[in-house]
Order: structure tokens, then sequence, then C-alpha cells
């Protein structure tokens, strides 16, 4: 039963989707490094010029560097991601690509000011005086932004389709406000750059713990660790809140996206929260139920009724696999997002306390691990949303099944992107561990970076300036 979708569609779906999905998996990694790592790396400039403190200046010119390196890394899988769209979907952008390409030309522009403006950034260092230098800076957060927002309006545009008009079978009327601003572009734009400061707060965070653990505890590192964890606490309970509103948002647009995360096989009220479980031949197995518990978190009533499986049409009603993958991936997500505020709390409360960096073993053991989980909420949410579209690339209007190429072989590129992300995942490992080697050799108290990545040497007057 679960197959007839699969096997009714193209040759080519399972490695397209395959494809995308391995492709969009491995970039996602490297956006909160665009949009939040470069905004961490701004805090530290603005507090070493403001408070005249060497050692966040030097934070800032090392993260500034690694931001560079992963710029470029993320530029070229985006690139591959774009080439992916009208070769693994020509159904999709053959018939919408006058509505659906409009986010990805706004990303565009947004991607070339951030290039612009990351440059002169790391170019800055000792050559532009430090405010000045500092506000170059800001184009680049605001850049990520926009950027990140753009590519999520092409996504949320797929889940709840608007701004044009189908004549004929031909996208007429197109709307380019109504395409961007769809409606569940805000829920999942404010959702996903959330998504970004914490993962990037606490990835970096934990790199400082790792070392911190190592016995490697001076200054520069307890620094290093309080600024992105910071900004991670800071941002951990208002992705509460709004994951929160974004699911309620799912329950009243897309009904069955909801059916999927709750895995429920019939509409009815007074539907438990089941934590765990899958879906076997339409029941629930093994799952713990919370009684009343996704009803009142729908509609904040008992009786608050919620649309099940049986409601989607048989023919594109997903399968259990899919339903099991959804389910899954969102209760993973929200329960890395409830243990990471947890940690947001305890950090909270440690300061508060001591009013300095925590310096315990359990929680800089915590701290070292956050990250990696922080991306795998991240993945899910990701898992979440595209999975839980299916079988629509474009919800009500286009299946996967037909945006799909009809002929040709997508496994030898899928092969050649494989090694092309390796290259890329090896490559940025052995770049990011020399500049770590370098800055090691130089040691927490010098000031060694006389030269930006790849840049010209400084000369004499302006090593002693």
């Amino acid at each position: 039963m679960e197959t007839v979708l699969a096997a009714a569609g193209p040759d080519q779906l399972l490695p397209a989707r395959q494809m995308m999905a391995f492709t969009l998996g491995f970039h996602i990694i490297l956006v909160p490094f665009g949009v939040a790592f470069t905004a961490i790396m701004l805090i530290a400039n603005w507090r070493g010029l403001r408070r005249g403190d060497e050692q966040a200046l030097l934070l800032a010119r090392r993260w500034s560097q690694v931001a560079g390196v992963l710029f470029a890394v993320g530029a070229v899988s985006g690139t591959v991601l774009s080439f992916e769209l009208g070769l693994l979907w020509p159904g999709l952008m053959g018939r919408f690509g006058a509505a659906f390409g409009i986010p990805f030309a706004v990303e565009g522009l947004f991607f070339f000011v951030e290039a612009i403006f990351v440059a002169i950034y790391i170019y800055g260092w000792r050559r532009m005086r430090p405010w000045p230098h500092f506000w170059t800076g800001v184009p680049v957060v605001l850049a990520g932004i926009g950027g990140t927002s753009s590519v999520v309006a092409a996504n949320a545009w797929m889940n709840e389709p608007a701004g044009f008009r189908l004549q004929d079978g031909r996208v007429t009327e197109v709307r380019p406000l109504g395409v961007f601003f769809n409606g569940a572009f805000w829920y999942e734009a404010v959702h996903m750059l959330l998504a970004a400061y914490m993962v990037a707060g606490f990835l970096i965070a934990g790199v400082y713990a790792v070392g911190m653990l190592r016995g490697r505890r001076d200054r520069l590192r307890r620094l290093g660790l309080a600024i992105p964890l910071t900004v991670a606490a800071l941002a951990a309970p208002v992705q509460i809140v709004v994951g929160d509103i974004a699911a309620r948002e799912v329950f009243d647009d897309e009904s069955a996206k909801f059916a999927a995360i709750e895995a429920l096989p019939e509409t009815s009220t007074r539907v438990p929260e089941v934590l765990g479980g899958v879906l076997v031949d339409g029941q629930v197995r093994y799952g713990v139920e919370i009684p009343l518990g996704a009803s009142l978190l729908a509609g904040f009533s008992p009786d608050t009724e919620i649309r099940g499986l049986d409601a989607v049409p048989a023919p594109v009603r997903p399968a259990d696999r899919l339903v099991n993958t959804v389910h899954l991936a969102f209760q993973v997500m929200v329960g890395i997002g409830f243990a990471l505020l947890a940690l947001a709390a305890w950090y909270a409360w440690l300061w508060w306390r001591r009013r300095r960096v925590p310096e315990g073993k359990w929680f800089l053991r915590c701290v070292a691990v956050s990250g990696v989980f922080a991306v795998a909420a991240l993945e899910a949410g990701w898992v979440v949303t595209e999975v839980g579209r299916q079988p629509w690339t474009v919800v009500g209007y286009l299946l996967t099944a037909d945006a799909a190429p009809t002929s040709g072989n997508i496994w030898p590129f899928f092969a050649a992107t494989l090694a092309l992300y390796a290259a890329l995942a090896a490559g940025t490992f052995l770049v990011l561990r020399l500049l770590r080697d370098r800055w090691r050799s130089a040691g927490a108290d010098t000031d060694d970076e006389g030269r930006v990545p790849y840049g010209p040497a400084p000369t004499p007057a302006e090593r002693n300036s």
C-alpha cells in the first residue's frame, strides 16, 4: 500500500528525492553560519570596540576568517542546489517557475550583497578605521537574514501556494508580493531564523566548551563560550513560543501535515498527544499517550476536532512510512528544543548566581554536545516541512511524481554530487583545522592575525599600528 505512489511515478523519482534530500541536508547545516555566526562575530567586534577589549577583537577577527571559509563552502553547495531545481524537478520549474522563481531572484540579490560585504569586512581588518570597519559587517548580517528568508519564502509557497492564477494549466497574473509573503511565510521564516541562531550559538559555544574541558580556561575561551551561548540561550525560549504558533498555523492551514505530525489515523476530538509510537496498519503502536494533549495544544480545548488521515483523499494520502517519518522527526525537534531550553535556563541560573562564565564539568559537557543536538533538531525540522508535504511538491497543484524527470538517469549525477560534497567537507575540515593550529601556536594573548586569509601580508607600519 505504501509504495503505490512511488511505483506509479517516473523511474527517476527515487534518485531525484534522494539527491535533493542529501544536498539540502548538507547545505542547511551551513545556513546558520551565514545568518547567525556573522551576527555573533559582530557582537564580539562591538564589545571589543566599545570596551577596549582586545580579546573580544581577537575573537571577532578569528571568527571572521571562519565565516569567510564557511561562506565560500555554502556558496558552492547552494549553487549545486540551484542547478538541481531544474535538473531534478522540471515539472515544477517548467510549470510554476514564473511564481516559484521570484523568491530565488530576491535571494540572489541578497547573496551578492552579502558576498561583497563579507570580502570588505575580512579584508578591512587593520585597513580601515575600527568603527567604519564594524559597520561594513552589518550588511552581511542583514543580507544573510534576507537571503535565508527568501529561500524560506519559496518553501513556504510550496506549502501554501499563493500570488498567482492557474489558467489552462499555465501560471498567470503573478503577484510577486503575494508569492513571497504567502500564508506560511512569517512563521516559517521566524522559526528558521531563530533555529539558525540557536544552532550557530550552541555549536560555537560547544567548541570552546571542549577546549575548557581540556584545560584551556583562559579569558579568550571563556569569552568565546559566553558570547555565542548567551545568543543561543536568548533565542531558545522565543523559539519555543514561535514553534507553538507555527504548529497551530499548520493545524489551521495544512491539516494533512498536522495529521502526519500527530500520526492520527481518524478525525476526532479529545485527541491525545502520543510520545513516540509508529503507525502500523492504521493504528498507532508503542507510543505513550498524554490524554487530550493534541486537542488542547491545537485549539486550547479538549473538544477541538483534529482532522485525521482519513480526511485526506486516498490518491494523495501519505503512506505509513512517510507519516512515521514526519511524526518522529517532529518529536525529535520538539524534544531537543526543550532540552536546549533547559540548558539555557541552567546557564541563566548559574550566571545569575555567580556573575561569571560557568566552568563546572557537567555544564561544559552539556554545552559541548548541545551544538550537535541543535543541528539534529534543525534537520528534523526540515524533514517535517518537506516530507510532511508529500506526495505534493506544490500542495494542491503538483504532485512530486509529476515534477520529477520522465527520462534520463539521475544516479550518475547523484554519485558525482556525493563526491563533490565529500571533497567540500574534507576541504572545509582541513582548512578549519589549519586555522585552529595556527591560532594555538600563536597563543591566546597574541594577535598574530596580521593577514587576512589569502590576503596580502601587512606592512611593518600596519603591524605596529
